[in-house]
């Protein structure tokens, strides 16, 4: 029988040839928001024998959404024409599907990159005001962020729309809406982070959906039919009190009424509290929970790093699509190595034809 992972699979309007997805992964080496010969290596190199999509790294909306002075962006024309370079380059010599995730860091913003040590900037390191849901620190030393006023919440809203309309541009087949990992959409959806006693907030999980459910609408708008839209969700805060995965459930049916296509299903990062009990595939009760209660498509993560693994996970019925990082970091030809554990034959990107195992491997 040949095995799931291989099987192809419709994300919305997208036909992806296998299950594989190479999962969103900063890097922390553009040169104020625009990409550089790094990322045209590192997603070249993806682009080819990864996955059957490949989502590029949180791509923030603004150069205040950044996590830090490193991180990617797509917000003007300078980051969208080098952004571009890359996506070209793909196109041309790697088969992937390509994805962007769209994200704002919120208060996670102004930091150091995790090389240096992920603390928040320093006065003689070019810091920048954050914004968030509410005046909440992430954790002790860090800034704290200035609570989102009217015109903050509608200026971020268009950044997102102004982002996704060069994506879109760009040519991009899926667009992904980062809501996880403690960035400010997260942020508006946990009760940790978001105390406002207004319409966005409060023990009201409907009122605290309210922000990234607007943000969603509106890139939805400018969004053509023929380009994938989804969402990064969390299953939990991993902290007392925190986000759970009753209240992710409701996000998700949310997301599914107004036209999402699919759920990428992490969770944690919110909170420096948390407490994760870290084990293979231990995000997958959360995206098996979401392919059950919604008819989306559901991406799981996690911990998923061999293909017998990632095999056993979709036929268990726990996902649909597994998304796969430092595997695919450490090997940018996993899809190959699983084929080849599999016994399946896979199409190699046209240069890379004379190194198909049936070509060379008797």
């Amino acid at each position: 029988m040949s095995p799931k992972l291989f099987s192809r699979f419709q994300l919305g309007p997208i036909d992806l040839p296998n299950r594989i997805v190479v999962s969103p992964m900063c890097q922390y080496m553009a040169e104020e928001g625009a990409a550089n010969d790094w990322h045209l290596m590192h997603y070249g190199n993806l682009s080819i024998g990864a996955g059957g999509l490949l989502i590029f790294e949180a791509t923030h909306i603004s150069a205040q959404g950044r996590i830090s002075h490193g991180c990617l962006g797509l917000y003007d024309e300078e980051t969208e024409r080098a952004l571009g370079r890359v996506v070209n380059f793909c196109r041309e010599h790697g088969q992937a599907k390509l994805g962007v995730q769209l994200a704002h860091a919120g208060r996670k913003g102004s930091a150091k990159t995790p090389m240096m040590g992920g603390a928040a900037l320093q006065v003689d390191e070019n810091p920048w005001e954050t914004v968030a849901p509410s005046a909440l620190a992430f954790a002790d030393g860090w800034h704290t962020p200035k609570m989102m006023e009217t015109e903050d919440l509608s200026r971020v809203k268009a950044e997102f729309v102004d982002s996704a309309e060069r994506a879109v541009r760009l040519g991009f087949d899926v667009i992904e809406l980062h809501a996880a990992h403690g960035y400010l959409l997260n942020q508006f959806t946990s009760p940790l982070s978001n105390q406002r006693t207004d319409a966005y907030g409060g023990s009201d999980v409907s009122n605290r959906l309210k922000y990234p459910l607007e943000i969603f609408d509106a890139v939805k708008a400018v969004v053509p039919d023929h380009v994938a839209l989804g969402a990064r969700i969390s299953g939990s805060d991993w902290v007392k009190d925190g986000l759970n995965p009753e209240e992710m459930i409701v996000f998700a049916k949310e997301l599914q009424k107004r036209g999402c296509h699919f759920a990428d299903v992490t969770s944690g990062q919110l909170d420096s509290r948390q407490k994760i009990e870290f084990s293979p595939g231990f995000n997958l009760p959360f995206s098996k929970q979401v392919k059950s209660d919604t008819t989306m498509a559901a991406m799981g993560v996690g911990m998923i790093t061999s293909p017998v693994q990632a095999e056993e996970a979709i036929t268990s019925g726990a996902t649909d699509l597994i998304a796969i990082a430092r595997a695919a970091m450490d090997d940018p030809r996993w899809s190959w190595r699983a084929a080849q554990e599999f016994g399946v034959d896979i199409e190699y990107a046209p240069n890379y034809q004379r190194c198909h195992p049936s070509v060379w491997k008797r």
